[in-house]
């Protein structure tokens, strides 16, 4: 492990990071929000810590979905299949990394290149998740909506959510195996860039006697996250949420706030079913693999915190 200011940490970035809830999701709010960020991620690097992000993309991936359905629609555009709209987000959320913490170096006097890199992840074609689709995309649907999509895509699957008021496509969420450009992102880490990869848990890929072939899934952005982690062997992986730690018992008058806690203890608390299924549990699960693949320290924070959560006064911190 690296020493003193030299440490490597990589950054996963909530979607706080690029839209809050009540916005309409336009270019300009996405940047203007991505802008702020790029200001704490600056005083992380001001600090001489080396930094790796990766980033969520859900709200995107739908809006990015309906904008091709609707071009179907209207103008008979051909749809693009769902690993494909994944890669556009990758490369447009990219963009808007690159362009606002790249202004924000420039500013400081801050000599860093930033880059982003279209991100395969491997996952395993005989994954559970596949004949158990579970994680939610695009909008929601009337019942008859949601009844002519399937006479022409027999092949999806749809859940309906009483609460909400609606039908909704599921998809897989594989586990995630190994990050295809891994020894380019290496490379480039390495050499001092400021890498932006596995952008929204990475373009979930399949081995095929062709060769890799995209699949409609999604791959946990954390989960992923401590791939990517524990690929470039960063010495801290930080995952930023919009609340402050993780919680026992959250919601409950007896919530307690963890801040400080070892790995073993942490999976005893996963067993007794502390934490959320795709809210906090696969934070809780990536932070562990984190550690036991060889990390000094897995954070969870809230994004506005990242400064006093690397120096210990903030957040949730788990170790060995």
């Amino acid at each position: 492990m690296r020493s003193g200011t030299e440490k490597l940490v990589v950054i996963a970035l909530g979607g706080n990071a690029l839209l809050r809830r009540g916005q309409d999701g336009s270019f300009e709010e996405q940047y203007e929000n991505v802008r702020k960020t790029a200001k704490i991620l600056a005083d992380l690097v001001e600090k001489n810590y080396k930094i790796v992000i990766t980033h969520g993309n859900g709200p995107q991936v739908g809006a990015t979905i309906l904008r091709h359905e609707a071009g179907k629609k209207v103008y008979e555009i051909p749809a693009f299949p769902m690993d494909v709209c994944g890669s556009e987000t990758q490369g447009f959320i990219g963009y808007m990394i690159q362009q606002a913490l790249g202004n924000e170096f420039r500013k400081r006097a801050i000599n860093k290149g930033v880059v982003s890199v279209v991100t395969r992840v491997l996952v395993d074609r005989e994954d559970p998740a596949f004949k158990n689709p579970t994680k939610p995309v695009g909008p929601f649907y009337a019942k008859e909506e949601m009844e002519e999509i399937k006479k022409e895509h027999p092949e999806y699957v749809f859940k309906e959510d009483k609460a909400r008021g609606g039908w909704r496509r599921v998809v897989p969420s594989p586990d995630p195996k190994e990050i295809i450009e891994g020894d380019a992102i290496k490379r480039l880490v390495e050499t001092g860039f400021v890498v932006v990869a596995c952008g929204g848990g990475g373009i979930p890929v399949i081995e095929t006697d062709e060769g890799l072939k995209g699949v409609d899934a999604v791959i946990d952005k954390d989960l992923a996250g401590e791939r990517l982690a524990s690929l470039v062997r960063a010495d801290k992986f930080v995952i930023l949420t919009d609340i402050d730690a993780a919680y026992l018992n959250f919601g409950k008058q007896n919530q307690k706030k963890i801040e400080k806690i070892r790995v073993e203890e942490l999976k005893q608390y996963i067993k007794e079913g502390h934490f959320a299924e795709g809210s906090m549990l696969p934070k809780i699960i990536a932070a562990v693999r984190f550690i036991e693949n060889g990390g000094e320290e897995a954070i969870i924070a809230d994004l506005n915190q990242l400064i006093d959560a690397i120096n210990g006064k903030a957040g949730t911190h788990v170790t060995r």
